[in-house]
């Protein structure tokens, strides 16, 4: 029986991976810190029904990622967005004229990386600390102080930070991930118990405290009530409130939307807000994936790449591709 292949970290990047090692005939066991799949395209359980608090939709512009979207559509998994899209410039409320396909997880975001990590062997509520190796394999120390292995290769697939201290055993590996600036977003959910009335169902905004809104009733499999609202905060306004107390956050991006919707916005009958210190990375980069094959040690993530969730997707492609050819 084969070693298997360590994988740190279920996001799109990680479970990208390990589909691709798998199709390879590769055996992998997933470690995650959260309680679920997803990373950023997790989805939070809410008193408003689900609710996607981290990424809103993505596209799918390179063929390879377009491929994939297809077979999740034809299985159900996605549904392309089309929401009333809007944008909020200069003090102004204006249509957006921006037509890209937007899909989304149906009937939840984390849908996806549900129906990618599948039967596969998971550790969840698991954050690996320390990632060493011996004579022959690696092994991975959790936060608990418990070991696990062996593992013939390790796959880091988390937020550059993190990556950057697992990756201590490749010095230059880790020193590329430390290089990479990571930005944090506030995001706020807001629910009503009587529809806003606005026919905005999405809007990109500039020169706010807020970065982008959407209804997520308009969401493909979403329930329509109560009427619950996703608010992100731009990361400039994140970085200057990023220890502000969650009332505080909410308080603040309720007041923004309010002033900005155009329509009269009530007290919300539910709010919560979540931190995601690690939404995206400062710049795109073009690594692709890190490696070290002669050592068997691998990173992806979005950080690697374009930043997006295609781009976190193809970069859990590149790190397989490069794993499965040092093998070959």
């Amino acid at each position: 029986m084969s070693t298997p292949i360590a994988i740190i970290g279920t996001g799109m990047a990680g479970l990208s991976a390990g589909q691709a090692l798998v199709e390879a005939g590769l055996e992998v066991r997933f470690f995650e810190k959260s309680r679920g799949s997803g990373g950023r395209m997790a989805s939070k359980r809410s008193d408003v029904g689900s609710l996607d608090l981290g990424a809103q939709y993505f596209t799918a512009r390179d063929r390879r990622f377009a491929d994939a979207v297809q077979q999740w559509r034809d299985r159900g998994w996605v549904a392309p967005w089309k929401p009333s899209l809007y944008q909020w410039s200069a003090g102004r409320l204006s249509p957006s004229a921006d037509e890209q396909v937007r899909w989304v997880g149906t009937p939840r975001m984390s849908a996806v990386s549900r129906a990618l990590l599948g039967a596969l062997p998971v550790e969840f509520s698991c954050r690996i600390t320390e990632v060493f190796r011996g004579d022959q394999y690696w092994h991975l120390q959790d936060a608990e102080g418990r070991s696990h292995g062996p593992f013939s290769h390790v796959i880091i697939a988390t937020p550059a930070p993190q990556a950057a201290n697992l990756l201590a055993a490749a010095p230059k590996l880790a020193s590329v991930a430390a290089g990479v600036t990571m930005e944090p977003t506030w995001s706020v959910a807001l629910g009503f118990e009587q529809p806003l009335d606005t026919p905005l169902e999405g809007c990109f905004v500039q020169d706010s405290p807020l970065d982008w809104i959407a209804r997520t009733g308009s969401k493909p499999g979403r329930e329509s009530r109560p009427d619950s609202w996703v608010l992100h905060a731009s990361n400039d306004w994140t970085r200057h409130n990023l220890d502000l107390p969650k009332e505080q956050v909410i308080e603040a991006l309720h007041g923004t939307f309010a002033e900005l919707i155009g329509c009269v916005v009530p007290s919300p009958s539910f709010a919560l807000a979540h931190r995601w210190l690690y939404a995206r990375p400062g710049g795109p980069h073009q690594w692709g994936a890190l490696a070290d094959g002669d050592l068997g040690l691998y990173a992806c993530g979005d950080w690697c790449s374009s930043g997006r969730v295609e781009g976190a997707w193809l970069s859990g492609q590149e790190a397989a591709r490069r794993l499965v050819s040092y093998l070959q």
